[in-house]
């Protein structure tokens, strides 16, 4: 289990076998945006030409310097206690513009090195994600990024590079993290970078590419590197619970189906084969009634449905919030927004607590209905909690919220 933020860790109260870790992303916290040789990255040009579209307006210039101050961040993850150290290489400090070259980066990879065998020496596990939406911004500019097959095997030499210069020291790995926030809030609604605008067409496009891309690295490491290295290798991917407003066949469906879009379009083609049946029904369906001839969502060739499915070593989940959902009126087929695609209405009842940002609620029994969920849909795999956490407002340590929030979850 990795927690966004955690005191130090009383293990006492936990089954030996329980882990706990702490988790961050290269862009969030490194900074040195464009020093020793780092390329830019699409994070870095959102950010910094839309600063209006950052809450804070905070950016990758400094973040929280941990470039630089990596050796005092390592001390106080030892403080802490915990088990594990989840990290992400940021892809541009390896190949600045994204393409493989002869040599990496040097200055790149020493800090990750260096990084890497501190957290080892001081007895924390390192968990190392290849991909946490930081794209070199050469890869969006030359081709469109994700939305192109393109990246597939251009993502699948950097994973290869990464597995070679680190492998010794990891032996957790994670391919890419949270696919559905890089399509469908990247090149959907584009509310983050790159900001590509493209509904129920740019989203689809890129979970294709980004499941190949994943694949293909999963097959590189097995058959490359596990025997050598020993390490697991999977994806993380997020979801919120579904919660039905009642016991109606239309709101049970309702639930299984918002589930089915959001974890299962990523994980049924790595856990079963192929997109979920609702989800290619739907989506094929009104793309019909639109008068398209063929599905906004791209059909898996057999090959590729082979290629996908299996790639796992273990099940990830990033989980954060519930929601209530129920049976919804259909959207016109001129929306082809993923909620449309979806078609349920959800909302967060009132009396559930309430997080520091407007998406966020608290509900308890949402974290181990999705485990079992999970458990019932993806034939019961190991499963490792990637991320969760509460985010606040309130610029106090005194954070007995938090604590509650935690003690629901895990209790």
């Amino acid at each position: 289990m990795f927690f966004s933020s955690t005191a130090k860790v009383n293990k006492h109260f936990f089954p030996q076998n329980f882990k706990i870790g702490v988790a961050n992303a290269a862009a969030q916290i490194e900074g040195a945006w464009n020093e020793d040789g780092k390329g830019e990255t699409i994070w870095d040009r959102f950010a910094m030409s839309r600063p209006e579209r950052i809450f804070d307006h905070s950016s990758p210039q400094v973040a929280a310097d941990s470039y630089h101050k990596w050796r005092e961040d390592v001390e106080m993850v030892k403080e802490m206690g915990v088990d594990h150290y989840r990290l992400s290489i940021a892809w541009a400090r390896i190949y600045p513009d994204g393409y493989k070259t002869e040599e990496p980066n040097a200055k790149g990879v020493a800090y990750y090195k260096n990084l890497l065998r501190s957290l080892r020496a001081l007895g924390i596990e390192p968990m190392v994600t290849l991909y946490h939406w930081d794209l070199p911004q050469k890869l969006q500019d030359d081709f469109g990024g994700w939305l192109s097959p393109k990246i597939v095997d251009i993502f699948a030499d950097y994973a290869r590079t990464c597995f070679e210069l680190f492998g010794d020291e990891v032996k957790w790995w994670i391919t890419i993290n949270e696919p559905k926030q890089i399509c469908e809030a990247g090149y959907g609604t584009g509310v983050f970078a790159p900001g590509i605008v493209s509904p129920g067409v740019g989203n689809y496009k890129c979970a294709k590419n980004v499941l190949l891309a994943h694949a293909k690295a999963y097959h590189i490491y097995d058959k490359e590197f596990r025997k050598k290295n020993q390490g697991k290798v999977a994806i993380v991917i997020d979801s919120n619970w579904s919660e039905p407003a009642s016991a109606k066949p239309e709101d049970q469906e309702a639930s299984e189906r918002a589930l089915q879009f959001t974890y299962g379009l990523y994980g049924n083609p790595v856990f079963n084969g192929d997109w979920p049946a609702v989800v290619k029904e739907r989506v094929a369906q009104r793309s019909k009634q639109a008068g398209l001839k063929e599905s906004r969502l791209p059909a898996l060739t057999k090959e590729e449905i082979k290629l996908i499915k299996g790639t796992h070593d273990f099940l990830c989940i990033n989980h954060y919030t519930s929601h209530m959902v129920s049976a919804w009126y259909e959207a016109p087929v001129t929306d082809t927004s993923l909620t449309a695609d979806i078609g349920v209405n959800d909302w967060m009842p009132k009396e559930w607590p309430r997080g520091g940002e407007g998406w966020f609620s608290v509900w308890a029994p949402g974290m181990r209905k999705l485990l079992n969920w999970l458990k019932n849909t993806y034939n019961n795999p190991e499963i490792v909690i990637t991320e969760n956490g509460l985010s606040d407002n309130t610029g106090t340590l005194e954070d007995d919220h938090r604590i509650n929030y935690y003690r629901v979850r895990i209790h």
